[in-house]
């Protein structure tokens, strides 16, 4: 009888461990040109829950040149869908604008039985935001 809860115990426990994701993290995009148009994403996903973004644009022909964009808040993830809340009251302030409340990002990775040599960048993928610029941006992780 202990044999039989000890080998349920331990299977149970491994099934536990086999499921588990590693979203925390930094996350990292950079487009355009230095000198011209150039856009970085920052995203850092903490072991607690919480959230800090970052968007810096600097565009020698825009007005102003330089923008500067935060946000922060919560996440949490459900199955491969990371879902990001952000509370009015304790979130935003003079600094941290962006609201990223209902906004939503696939995480992506290289399958554990894909034996291919194909290269899979561990990636969010921003598929729903009222945010307009963020719904299309795939961040990588570093």
């Amino acid at each position: 009888m202990k044999l039989i809860i000890s080998t349920l115990l331990l299977i149970s426990h491994l099934t536990l461990f086999s499921q588990s994701n590693n979203f925390d993290g930094d996350y990292y995009r950079a487009l355009g040109k230095e000198g011209t148009h150039f856009i970085e994403y920052k995203l850092t996903l903490n072991q607690d829950g919480t959230f800090i973004f970052h968007s810096y644009s600097n565009n020698k022909q825009g007005i102003p040149p330089e923008v500067n964009k935060y946000g922060k808040g919560k996440w949490i993830a459900k199955g491969k869908v990371i879902t990001f809340l952000s509370n009015k009251q304790e979130d935003f302030d003079e600094k941290y604008t962006l609201d990223f409340n209902n906004s939503k990002a696939r995480f992506v990775t290289k399958h554990p039985r894909d034996k291919t040599d194909r290269i899979i960048k561990t990636k969010l993928q921003f598929f729903e935001s009222e945010i307009f610029w963020i719904k299309t941006i795939d961040i990588f992780k570093i």
